[in-house]
């Protein structure tokens, strides 16, 4: 039990490629919409700052990781189109989704691909509800390319900037990320309580 309170030991276990494997999960489909990005990418950072991971390699892993999973969800919403929105009153599929995102688009432009990435389960589904709703392939490359590079940038940096200032709280290393993802998780529940609270 003690190996799994071990940052070191978690990281060599399942190494960069499991990293990098939720973060291209997160950033595009829709069934990896709770994994914990945020949290992943500012552990990241707090790690490398250690040395436990390189901060080279996790970043540009990271990038291509959040741009190829934009880039699977924009083709996954493009090909399957209004289809997806097949269950009305579903918490993901309600029909009324497809409306509400052509509304989204018009009201925030092109900029919601990029700075979605930063709001948990709304960066999972901006890049399906982008290919659902035929925003041009070149416009969603080159946002989806700048929130690529924006979101493990700015986030890792944090983390990175918070362990090698306070050196002392690696000691804390696991309940500062069971917070974290706690933290991560209030979004989810709060639009499923707003929703429940329509339906009463």
């Amino acid at each position: 039990m003690e190996n799994f309170l071990n940052p070191e030991f978690l990281i060599n276990s399942f190494g960069y490629l499991g990293i990098f494997s939720v973060i291209f999960l997160e950033s595009g489909f829709f069934f990896a919409f709770f994994l914990p990005g945020d949290t992943l990418l500012f552990t990241v950072g707090f790690l490398a700052s250690a040395g436990i991971l390189n901060i080279g390699i996790s970043w540009i892993g990271l990038v291509l990781a959040t741009f190829f999973g934009g880039l699977i969800g924009y083709l996954f919403g493009k090909r399957v189109g209004p289809a997806i929105f097949f269950k009305k009153g579903s918490f993901l599929f309600d029909p009324s989704n497809l409306e509400r995102t052509k509304k989204f688009y018009e009201k925030y432009g092109s900029w919601a691909v990029a700075f979605g990435r930063f709001v948990p389960v709304i960066r999972t589904f901006v890049p399906i509800l982008a290919g659902v709703g035929k925003m041009k392939w070149s416009t969603f490359l080159k946002f989806n390319t700048l929130g690529a590079i924006l979101w493990p940038t700015v986030v890792v940096s944090v983390g990175y900037f918070f362990g090698s200032q306070l050196p002392q709280i690696h000691k804390y290393v696991m309940p500062v990320i069971g917070f974290l993802f706690l933290i991560t998780l209030v979004p989810i529940f709060w639009a499923m309580f707003k929703k429940k609270a329509k339906e009463n």
